[in-house]
């Protein structure tokens, strides 16, 4: 472990370093120095894909915005990371303004959330944001208008924190659209898999089911753990385990070559 591996694993110097983040973009990425270290990983790991691809732009999304702190730390985390590989970061954020709906049954999570949790005040995180576009209204009826409008770059990274299994199987329409809306690889973060305790967590609910219902109704398009990342990151934390990948098998580019092998010398 090289000596800011170490010095990662000193209590308190994580947050002292975020009062001053100084360093290259990959040493904040990799010691989790971002204010939400998962989008920072997860939009840097998509940048470096587009880059590897050849590709010019990306869209990075998150579902489920309420207050909007996430989305301000998405869109600087973009801020900072497309210039590191010359690629150009929308940032978009979906939500229903008014809270969360009526759940429709056990599988929403009743006993944990309820209709109007986390509402947001559209004018207060506006003054808040320099590029990011909200996209406002029940995330059943927006997301496919989003697909069918188009103009937006390949879909690189999308943060699930809708809470309710109704509204992620919703938004998972995201991936519906044709290849040429999203990366071959779409990293993906689903909040809502480990907190709060009270939840209890299972496949037969929640995002759990989501993922799983998803993965059943498609043939060339599955949602998998990205297994192992804690052993790939130099400090452990939860989210590492809610990072999935959207692997779109018949994707034009799923099997082009992204990096150079690393042979050894003899």
């Amino acid at each position: 472990m090289d000596l800011l591996g170490g010095l990662i694993q000193v209590p308190g110097f994580q947050k002292l370093w975020r009062r001053v983040p100084v360093g290259s973009v990959e040493n904040k990425v990799r010691l989790g120095i971002y204010r939400y270290p998962h989008y920072a990983w997860a939009v840097y790991s998509a940048a470096r894909q587009a880059k590897n691809l050849g590709l010019e732009a990306i869209s990075v999304i998150e579902f489920g915005v309420a207050g909007g702190r996430g989305l301000v730390a998405l869109e600087h985390a973009a801020r900072e990371i497309s210039p590191r590989f010359g690629v150009r970061i929308e940032v978009w954020g979906f939500d229903a303004e008014k809270g969360l709906p009526k759940p429709i049954d056990f599988r929403d999570l009743p006993h944990v959330w309820e209709q109007g949790d986390y509402q947001m005040d559209v004018a207060k995180l506006k003054a808040r944001l320099s590029t990011a576009k909200l996209v406002l209204g029940d995330v059943s009826q927006t997301v496919i208008p989003f697909l069918e409008a188009g103009g937006f770059p390949p879909i690189g990274f999308v943060s699930f924190d809708l809470d309710y299994y109704s509204s992620t199987v919703a938004a998972l329409q995201i991936f519906e659209g044709a290849n040429a809306t999203r990366l071959p690889r779409v990293c993906c973060y689903f909040d809502d898999m480990i907190w709060p305790e009270d939840a209890c967590h299972n496949e037969f609910a929640g995002e759990f089911l989501a993922i799983r219902e998803f993965n059943e109704q498609h043939d060339s398009k599955k949602l998998c753990k990205l297994n192992n990342l804690r052993w790939m990151m130099p400090y452990a934390d939860a989210w590492q385990e809610e990072i999935y990948y959207l692997h779109d098998f018949s994707h034009p580019l799923y099997t082009k070559k992204l990096t150079p092998p690393e042979q050894l010398p003899l």
